[in-house]
Order: structure tokens, then sequence, then C-alpha cells
């Protein structure tokens, strides 16, 4: 395995650079698939793309973040740093694919709503990092080294927050790229027992040619559903005529419930005592006392969610228990505070039981593989799996559309090198070494 030019100041917790300069790689371009993997956190982007794909860099600027990742993947690849601070000769040779999950904090509903703010400004907002990995990608671009696809993944509120503007300004930017777009919003539930949307822009040359079946004519409503038709509807027209609307075929059926992910013998957790079990029931509404009570008929065993609520009633605002029996666990994140954290109820007849989401259980929720190592305190656990994407949806998104987009963009830009007339830039003016990767 190749150096990356990071030293580790591991007494200090930080990482110390060596050397800014990739070395060069022994035996030409490889054929595996490589990409660059920014606010990679606990790094489940990596998990999702698989062996069939090499990380050639990873960044993300939390430290528990950071030795997660090195926990799990190795040290070769990660950076702890401010993205601010990444620069285009930290990035290695050209890589086929930059993902980028940028913070959600000012764009989800629960957040603030001060968006991405200004590319130019000087104090941007948390979700305004999105601007220093474009500046990066700015920089690629300048020296022919732009990754030939762009993924971005964020909550859905991007689509919807400060009436569209954000959305545009994310499109137009890659448009300034010269890069065409399409997104998918895709849920978890599709493949893992917990209700989580995001939306994935996807987006390459508007030099390459993309695979008829790859797109569609129209939205699919699986994919496609209003809030993003809406926003595209927004995008100035230069933008639209780009659009893309991918083909991801049917969505899948899930199959593997809540009942399976929660252990009678969990880790890392207690279950509560009858006292305290006792209490939470007494804090239900007469209607979540009735679904209470319809779970014990049943005699089968019962997995639901339960959640601490602030309700009004009667004039006034108390803390309500209220609890689910849809067999999906509600969207993870991170916890920032008791009532936040998620918790469980299990019914079998008249035993009920209730406690806390084991760390291990959430991680199952995402679709990490039971070897993944978490921190063992419980807090940071959830602080690295609240933040992270699911790993099911990255190789379904990989298997359906990245691997046969990537294979598409090589096909259309080894076209061009060989008939430089049809293609939108004369190969003349490349150099040696960027056609022979435009080639692979």
């Amino acid at each position: 395995m190749h150096s990356t030019g990071w030293s580790r100041a591991r007494l200090s917790g930080v990482l110390v650079r060596r050397d800014r300069r990739w070395p060069p790689l022994a035996g030409g371009p490889s054929e595996v698939p490589s990409y660059l993997e920014f606010f990679a956190g606990g790094g489940m982007v990596r998990a999702g793309l698989g062996g069939r794909w090499k990380c050639h860099f990873a960044n993300d600027f939390d430290p528990l973040k950071v030795q997660v990742y090195a926990d799990n993947w190795g040290e070769d690849e990660i950076l702890e740093d401010d993205i601010h601070k990444v620069e285009a000769d930290d990035l290695g040779r050209r890589a086929d694919l930059a993902w980028a999950s940028f913070p959600c904090q000012d764009l989800s509903t629960a957040g603030n709503g001060l968006g991405l703010g200004q590319a130019s400004g000087t104090n941007r907002t948390r979700s305004g990092t999105f601007w220093a990995f474009i500046d990066l990608m700015k920089d690629l671009r300048a020296n022919n080294r732009l990754p030939r696809i762009v993924v971005l993944e964020n909550v859905v509120g991007l689509l919807t927050i400060n009436g569209g503007e954000e959305f545009k300004a994310v499109i137009a930017a890659l448009d300034r790229l010269g890069m065409r777009a399409g997104a998918a919003v895709v849920d978890a539930r599709h493949f893992v027992p917990q209700s989580r949307q995001r939306v994935f822009i996807v987006a390459v040359s508007k030099a390459a040619k993309v695979a008829a079946e790859l797109v569609r004519e129209d939205p699919h409503p699986a994919w496609h559903p209003d809030p993003l038709v809406r926003a595209v509807e927004k995008l100035s027209p230069q933008c639209r005529e780009h659009w893309m609307w991918f083909n991801l075929g049917a969505a899948p059926e899930l199959k593997k419930t809540l009942n399976k992910i929660v252990k009678d013998k969990p880790v890392g957790v207690e279950w509560h005592s009858a006292a305290e079990t006792k209490r939470l029931i007494a804090m239900m509404s007469v209607a979540h006392k009735q679904k209470l009570s319809e779970a014990k008929k049943s005699g089968k065993r019962v997995v639901g969610t339960l959640s601490l609520r602030m309700r009004p009633s009667n004039g006034k605002t108390v803390q309500r228990t209220e609890i689910c029996f849809r067999g999906l666990a509600g969207c993870l994140r991170t916890p920032k505070g008791g009532g936040s954290r998620p918790r469980v109820i299990v019914v079998k007849g008249t035993n009920v039981r209730t406690r806390l989401l084991a760390p291990m259980e959430a991680a199952s929720l995402m679709g990490l593989k039971e070897n993944y190592q978490l921190p063992e305190i419980y807090e940071y656990a959830f602080r690295v799996i609240g933040d992270g994407v699911a790993v099911p949806v990255v190789a379904f998104l990989r298997t359906k559309l990245l691997t046969p987009l990537l294979r598409s963009v090589k096909k259309s830009n080894a076209a061009n090198v060989r008939n430089p007339k049809r293609g939108a830039r004369s190969s003349s003016g490349r150099s040696r070494r960027e056609q022979l990767e435009l080639r692979i």
C-alpha cells in the first residue's frame, strides 16, 4: 500500500503533515475505481462502496470520527483536518469519484435555517463547508484532475429550505464546474428497518455521454418525490436543460424488521428496572396505552420504538411517552440530551420491558457489519452513527448507478480521445498522462 504522506502524533490527538506530494504510483493507472471521501465520519460510504472501489483519500475534522475511521479501515488514507485547509496537492492523482456528505445542521428541519451561506463569505455556516469542497473541485479542475463523478449527500431539507434556494446554489455550483447533475431521494427503510430519507446528487461532465439505460424521460415516484421535482423546476434554464432523472429501477422490499435487530441480551446497555418501565407507561396518552394493550393481546414478541415528547395537555405542556410498533426505527441522530436517546419497548404477553437502543443495534440499523468497531462510550458511539450514511443505500447506488455510470463516462471519454472531432474538446491540448487516464 502506498504511503499517503501523513504522520500521526497520536499522543497529541492530531495528524501532522509530513509531505504534501503524493508519491507516484508504480505500474501505471489502476483498473480499480478510485474515490475521495470528504466529511468521511466513520467511513460508512467506504463500507458501502466496498472492496471493488479504492479509497485514495479521506478527510474529517472530528478527532473521534477520524479515530473510528482508522480503527476500522486503517490510518493510511484518513486525514484529520479542517476541509478549508485541505489542498489539491493532498489528493493524489485523478480519482474516479469524489463523495461529500457535507454537514446538515443548517439544512435540516430541526436546524436553524442558516443554509449554505455565501460562497465567498468568510464566516461560513457549518453546512457552508460545502463551498470549501467546491473550491477543492475547482482546483482539481484547473489541473485536469476533476473526478469523473461527484456525489453529494444530505438531508431532504436541502430541497426545500429557504424556498429551494440552497438546492439551486448547489446545482449551480456543479454547473460552473462543467458538470450536469441528477438526484434521487432514497429512504434507508427499503434496506434496513430505519426510516432515514436522504437526497443524493450525482454529477458528471457535460461532455460525457451517459448510457441511455441509466436515465429516464420523467421522474420515478419511488426515487424522485414531489419535493425534488418542485426543486428541479426552480433551477435555472441551463441547469434544467442538463438535468438527469436517473433510472434506479424498482424500490427493494424490506425483509428485516426491528424484531430481528433488537436483542434480548443487549451489549452496552441494561434493561430498565420494572419501576422505570412502569413510570414510562404511566406517561402514555390513552391512545398509546391502547397500542400497548393490543401488543400484549397478540401473545407474540412485539418490538417497537419508544420516544419522549413534549405535548400540550389541558393548557399545559407535559412530557409524554409515545410508542410505535411499525417494525421500523425512527431516523437515528446524534443524541443531544437524555430525551433524544433512541429507546425500544419489547412486549411479549403481559411482560413489558424498555431500554435504550444498544450501539451495535444502531450499527445494524445503518447496515454495518458485526465486526465494525465503535467507541465504548454510548454518546460517542451514537455521535458516529447518527451522522453516518446507511451502508446498504451506498451499495445500492454503487450497483445501480455509480459503477455503470463510471463505465459509461470512461467509454465516452475514450471515444473522445480516439475521435477528437466528435468530442467537446480536442485531445491535442491534453497531456499524454491525461489521455491515458481518460482511457481507463
